[in-house]
């Protein structure tokens, strides 16, 4: 009996040892007890570059004349709503300010 156990100590013994030096050659996390790890996590590569890859570079942020011809564009729908009177409210003219008075 004493020598079943004896057997069994040197095999966990040998089979750790086999487990450490796997994981030292081949790069991998001794986990013995079995928890949950973020390790797979952290090993995986960052994905960040390749979806900002994926969006085309916006020109229009750059330019200075795309913006401002953007700007203009802006200002006459605005003034063309404004003859029609569809355009914004004077300050405290709003349907909140009408309702308040009522």
């Amino acid at each position: 009996m004493a020598s079943g156990g004896l057997k069994r100590m040197v095999g966990l013994a040998i089979s750790e040892g086999v487990m450490e030096a796997r994981a030292r050659i081949f790069g991998h996390q001794l986990n013995p007890t079995g928890q949950k790890s973020a390790h797979k996590l952290l090993r995986k590569k960052l994905i960040g570059e390749k979806v900002a890859q994926w969006y085309p570079y916006d020109i229009k942020k750059d330019d200075p004349l795309v913006m401002a011809r953007q700007e203009q564009e802006r200002l006459s729908k605005l003034e063309m709503l404004k003859r029609r009177g569809k355009g914004p409210p004077k300050k405290g003219q709003g349907r909140r300010a009408a309702k308040r008075n009522k």
